[in-house]
């Protein structure tokens, strides 16, 4: 298990993404909608990529909403937000509905070998955001709390974990960081009383993954958030306690290109800020440049913290019959009438 994780370039694997597998730097695999055609061929994708290595952590954005890769044959996962406007009528029927989202999304994937998804969201909705918009469950950090739970519970419910982001937080911002720099000015006590609140509160339940945006809070720190000890050293693993793996951000995404030029300054720094795993798509060209000059020798606490994130198999297939008293069509059908 190494620091990198990386996309590939169509629906099957090319020499080129052979060759970038097979480097000891990668130990990680992201898969876009462009990889995905049906249930078979993407199977046999990843059956292709575990050949290469089989312990390989590979794992998708799969939240629901405008943020699905995978739908043809898959269940349409709502919005979170549209969760959230069910709490506000039905606590209970929100919080179940939450548990048979994350229990769908984990036995999906889990049937064509996918180890997780980057999900959920913990940003509040500030209604200001262009880029979290309606994939946040609410305003109100308290019940982002309960819903993100019971997701959680879902996902945990089908052998998968789950990764909370963007720490600290990414509601209030306008800007969309995958195409411009973002600045966040606000206070740290504000920050910490407020967007950190869900994060406090999953971690305490056990969350396992957290992905940093790659917002710079100016108050705090000129560093994004992912690139940051400030951040990932002092806050989330000092003052929140968070034992598990930190995923960042692609970066290759133009808030980390505008405060870094060179890829491999910005994944290097991202690692010795403290992340576990630097994600890095859709750019194959720096990709290859990036893998001949980084150079990075992974602990074994990181690597610990990584194998956490794989698929549970066994407690998948212990727990496939039934959750909450439904089956998985039931389940797929509630979903699928929201």
């Amino acid at each position: 298990m190494t620091c990198l994780m990386i996309d590939i370039e169509e629906l099957d694997l090319k020499n080129s993404d052979i060759k970038r597998i097979e480097h000891p730097l990668v130990g990680g695999i992201i898969l876009f909608a462009r990889n995905y055609e049906n249930k078979l061929q993407l199977k046999n994708l990843i059956k292709s990529i575990r050949k290469i290595k089989k312990n390989i952590l590979i794992a998708v954005d799969h939240e629901g909403g405008r943020v699905q890769r995978f739908r043809n044959q898959f269940t349409e996962i709502p919005d979170m937000k549209k969760i959230g406007k069910i709490y506000q009528k039905d606590r209970d029927q929100a919080k179940l509905i939450a548990k048979l989202v994350g229990w769908v999304i984990a036995e999906e994937l889990a049937e064509i070998d996918i180890d997780f998804s980057f999900t959920p969201v913990l940003d509040i909705d500030y209604d200001s955001s262009s880029i979290i918009g309606n994939r946040a469950f609410h305003k109100d950090v308290n019940i982002i709390s309960q819903l993100a739970s019971a997701l959680i519970e879902g996902l945990n419910f089908g052998g998968m974990q789950s990764v909370g982001k963007h720490f600290p937080g990414h509601g209030f911002i306008k800007a969309d960081t995958h195409l411009e720099k973002a600045t966040d000015k606000r206070s740290l006590k504000i920050i910490q009383n407020n967007d950190m609140v869900t994060f406090k509160n999953l971690i305490n339940e056990g969350l396992k993954g957290v992905m940093p945006s790659h917002i710079i809070y100016s108050s705090c720190d000129q560093n994004p958030s992912g690139l940051s000890r400030f951040w990932l050293q002092e806050q989330l693993r000092g003052r929140l306690n968070f034992k598990g793996a930190i995923f960042s951000d692609d970066m290759t995404m133009m808030a980390a290109e505008r405060f870094q030029d060179s890829l491999t300054i910005r994944v290097q720094n991202a690692l010795e800020a403290g992340c576990d795993m630097v994600l890095v798509c859709n750019s194959p060209i720096k990709l290859d440049k990036l893998i001949q000059e980084l150079k990075w020798e992974i602990n074994l606490e990181s690597v610990k913290r990584l194998e956490l994130m794989k698929l549970n198999k066994k407690k998948r297939q212990k727990n496939s019959l039934n959750f909450c008293n439904y089956n998985i069509k039931e389940a797929q059908a509630i979903i699928t009438e929201l």
